[in-house]
């Protein structure tokens, strides 16, 4: 999968407002990735838990 590469010039906030955006802004943060996982436990259940009800 090939990603483009984003310009300041693409994005059109910064198109309309160029005088806001700082020049020594070279571009945009690159992408990482980022490790995340839920570890699940085999046999696990959600808890039950009854709906609260006003009397």
């Amino acid at each position: 999968m090939k990603v483009k590469k984003s310009k300041l010039e693409d994005i059109p906030i910064v198109r309309k407002f160029p005088d806001v955006v700082p020049e020594d802004l070279s571009g945009l943060p690159p992408s990482r990735e980022v490790e995340f996982r839920i570890d699940l436990i085999h046999g696990a259940m959600p808890v039950a838990k009854s709906p609260y009800r006003l009397a």
